[in-house]
């Protein structure tokens, strides 16, 4: 099911269409965070932030710090030892890292419900990204959930950013 994806595959430029990730955003309801962070300056705790505050309910994964809480949500090791069902796996690790955990994902799949792996800003695994479709799953490489919920959602138009406001182009004077 490859959702949008073009180049995904053959290690070309990476493009997924906007209504793909729109209807990834609207329809999932539970995340699973690999590589969550308790650290509020990383990364991935920001963007667990933010998604919880969209209503996402966001389950961290992070073997270093399982058992522990971060955000309020009790943290496990692996995605298997995550009670209960989620949709959406949000890779957080390196672009080697993500191999195991698509396998992973692919494994658990039926049993939890997953449909989509999504790997992060600067993580692209296309390897992994062909095992996840094989599967089934629908693959986002190189993308931040929150970046693409804010960029889709209207939320960066009150700062001016797509809105026509502010421009690096010259006004034309009278």
């Amino acid at each position: 099911m490859n959702d949008g994806n073009a180049g995904v595959l053959d290690g070309g430029p990476l493009h997924y269409e906007d209504d793909a990730i729109r209807k990834i955003l609207r329809t999932v309801r539970t995340v699973a965070m690999v590589g969550a962070s308790p650290k509020w300056v990383r990364p991935s705790n920001f963007a667990m932030k933010y998604l919880q505050g969209k209503g996402y309910r966001v389950i961290p994964v992070n073997p270093g710090q399982a058992g522990k809480e971060i955000l309020g949500e009790t943290v496990y090791a692996t995605l298997s030892d995550i009670p209960g069902s989620f949709e959406m796996v949000d890779v957080f690790r390196s672009s080697a890292a993500a191999g195991p955990i698509v396998d992973e994902a692919i494994q658990l799949a039926k049993e939890k419900g997953i449909a989509v792996i999504w790997m992060q800003l600067g993580v692209r695994n296309d390897e992994a990204a062909a095992r996840g479709e094989e599967a089934g799953l629908t693959v986002i490489m190189d993308r931040c959930p929150k970046i693409e919920y804010g960029r889709l959602f209207g939320e960066l138009s009150w700062s001016g950013v797509n809105s026509g406001i502010i421009t690096a182009k010259r006004r034309k004077l009278g």
